[in-house]
Protein backbone atom coordinates (compact mmCIF):
# COMPACT_ATOMS: atom_id res chain seq x y z
CA UNK A 1 0.00 0.00 0.00
CA UNK A 2 2.82 2.44 0.88
CA UNK A 3 4.57 1.65 -2.41
CA UNK A 4 1.38 2.33 -4.35
CA UNK A 5 0.88 5.61 -2.53
CA UNK A 6 4.51 6.68 -3.23
CA UNK A 7 4.17 5.75 -6.92
CA UNK A 8 0.87 7.66 -7.21
CA UNK A 9 2.38 10.74 -5.54
CA UNK A 10 5.37 10.57 -7.91
CA UNK A 11 3.04 10.37 -10.93
CA UNK A 12 0.99 13.32 -9.67
CA UNK A 13 4.17 15.35 -9.03
CA UNK A 14 5.49 14.64 -12.55
CA UNK A 15 2.12 15.47 -14.11
CA UNK A 16 1.89 18.71 -12.13
CA UNK A 17 5.40 19.73 -13.16
CA UNK A 18 4.53 19.10 -16.82
CA UNK A 19 1.43 21.30 -16.57
CA UNK A 20 3.28 24.42 -15.43
CA UNK A 21 2.87 27.45 -17.65
CA UNK A 22 5.83 27.63 -19.97
CA UNK A 23 7.80 30.85 -20.08
CA UNK A 24 7.44 32.89 -23.22
CA UNK A 25 10.42 33.26 -25.48
CA UNK A 26 12.13 36.62 -25.08
CA UNK A 27 10.93 39.30 -27.43
CA UNK A 28 13.05 39.81 -30.53
CA UNK A 29 15.59 42.52 -30.08
CA UNK A 30 16.90 44.82 -32.76
CA UNK A 31 19.91 43.28 -34.48
CA UNK A 32 23.23 44.59 -33.28
CA UNK A 33 25.65 46.09 -35.72
CA UNK A 34 28.06 43.51 -37.09
CA UNK A 35 31.79 44.07 -36.78
CA UNK A 36 33.41 45.68 -39.82
CA UNK A 37 33.76 43.24 -42.69
CA UNK A 38 31.13 40.83 -41.39
CA UNK A 39 27.51 40.40 -42.37
CA UNK A 40 24.98 40.82 -39.54
CA UNK A 41 22.77 37.90 -38.52
CA UNK A 42 19.61 37.78 -40.65
CA UNK A 43 16.28 36.12 -39.96
CA UNK A 44 15.36 33.36 -42.44
CA UNK A 45 13.59 34.78 -45.49
CA UNK A 46 14.71 38.36 -44.76
CA UNK A 47 16.76 40.42 -47.20
CA UNK A 48 20.40 39.91 -46.13
CA UNK A 49 21.40 43.19 -47.79
CA UNK A 50 18.75 45.40 -46.19
CA UNK A 51 20.37 48.57 -44.93
CA UNK A 52 23.89 47.55 -45.97
CA UNK A 53 26.07 49.95 -47.91
CA UNK A 54 29.41 49.44 -49.63
CA UNK A 55 32.35 50.10 -47.35
CA UNK A 56 34.54 53.08 -48.07
CA UNK A 57 37.81 51.91 -49.60
CA UNK A 58 40.86 54.13 -49.31
CA UNK A 59 43.55 54.62 -51.95
CA UNK A 60 46.25 51.96 -51.92
CA UNK A 61 43.75 49.24 -50.96
CA UNK A 62 45.49 46.50 -52.90
CA UNK A 63 44.31 46.20 -56.50
CA UNK A 64 43.96 49.08 -58.95
CA UNK A 65 42.70 48.91 -62.51
CA UNK A 66 40.48 50.31 -65.23
CA UNK A 67 36.81 49.28 -65.55
CA UNK A 68 36.22 47.50 -68.87
CA UNK A 69 32.68 46.23 -68.20
CA UNK A 70 30.06 46.73 -65.49
CA UNK A 71 26.52 45.61 -64.70
CA UNK A 72 24.12 45.79 -61.75
CA UNK A 73 21.97 42.88 -60.62
CA UNK A 74 20.49 41.54 -57.41
CA UNK A 75 21.85 44.37 -55.26
CA UNK A 76 25.40 43.92 -56.53
CA UNK A 77 27.57 45.71 -59.05
CA UNK A 78 29.72 43.37 -61.12
CA UNK A 79 32.82 45.08 -62.50
CA UNK A 80 35.43 43.68 -64.85
CA UNK A 81 38.73 45.38 -64.04
CA UNK A 82 41.88 45.30 -66.15
CA UNK A 83 45.01 45.38 -63.99
CA UNK A 84 48.47 44.92 -65.52
CA UNK A 85 47.01 43.31 -68.65
CA UNK A 86 44.93 40.81 -66.62
CA UNK A 87 41.13 41.02 -66.38
CA UNK A 88 39.36 40.13 -63.15
CA UNK A 89 35.69 40.29 -62.14
CA UNK A 90 34.84 41.99 -58.87
CA UNK A 91 31.43 42.05 -57.16
CA UNK A 92 30.50 44.69 -54.59
CA UNK A 93 27.31 46.00 -53.02
CA UNK A 94 25.61 48.16 -55.66
CA UNK A 95 27.94 51.07 -56.46
CA UNK A 96 27.94 53.81 -59.10
CA UNK A 97 30.78 53.05 -61.50
CA UNK A 98 31.18 53.27 -65.27
CA UNK A 99 33.43 51.90 -68.00
CA UNK A 100 36.67 53.88 -68.08
CA UNK A 101 36.74 54.63 -64.32
CA UNK A 102 39.82 53.59 -62.38
CA UNK A 103 38.91 51.60 -59.27
CA UNK A 104 40.76 50.22 -56.27
CA UNK A 105 39.68 47.30 -54.09
CA UNK A 106 41.25 45.15 -51.38
CA UNK A 107 42.68 41.73 -52.11
CA UNK A 108 40.39 38.80 -51.34
CA UNK A 109 40.46 35.15 -52.32
CA UNK A 110 38.43 34.65 -55.51
CA UNK A 111 35.43 32.37 -55.83
CA UNK A 112 35.77 29.88 -58.67
CA UNK A 113 32.86 29.02 -60.98
CA UNK A 114 30.45 31.35 -59.17
CA UNK A 115 26.97 31.14 -60.66
CA UNK A 116 24.87 34.32 -60.46
CA UNK A 117 21.20 33.39 -60.50
CA UNK A 118 20.08 36.96 -61.25
CA UNK A 119 22.45 37.32 -64.20
CA UNK A 120 22.05 33.70 -65.30
CA UNK A 121 25.80 33.61 -65.75
CA UNK A 122 28.75 31.73 -64.30
CA UNK A 123 31.95 33.64 -63.57
CA UNK A 124 35.09 31.52 -63.93
CA UNK A 125 36.73 33.56 -61.18
CA UNK A 126 35.28 36.51 -59.20
CA UNK A 127 36.33 38.48 -56.14
CA UNK A 128 33.66 39.64 -53.67
CA UNK A 129 35.06 42.88 -52.25
CA UNK A 130 33.64 45.00 -49.41
CA UNK A 131 33.66 48.07 -51.69
CA UNK A 132 35.42 50.02 -54.43
CA UNK A 133 37.31 53.30 -54.44
CA UNK A 134 36.20 54.94 -57.69
CA UNK A 135 38.66 57.41 -59.23
CA UNK A 136 36.98 59.08 -62.21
Amino acid sequence: MKKTLVVMLAIVAVAAAGCKKKEEAPKAMAPEAAPAGQMPAVAPGADPHAGLKPQEIKAGAGHKGKVTETMDSGGYTYVQVEENGQKVWVAVMQTKVKVGDTVEFPDSPPMVNFSSKTLKRTFEKIIFAPGLAVNK
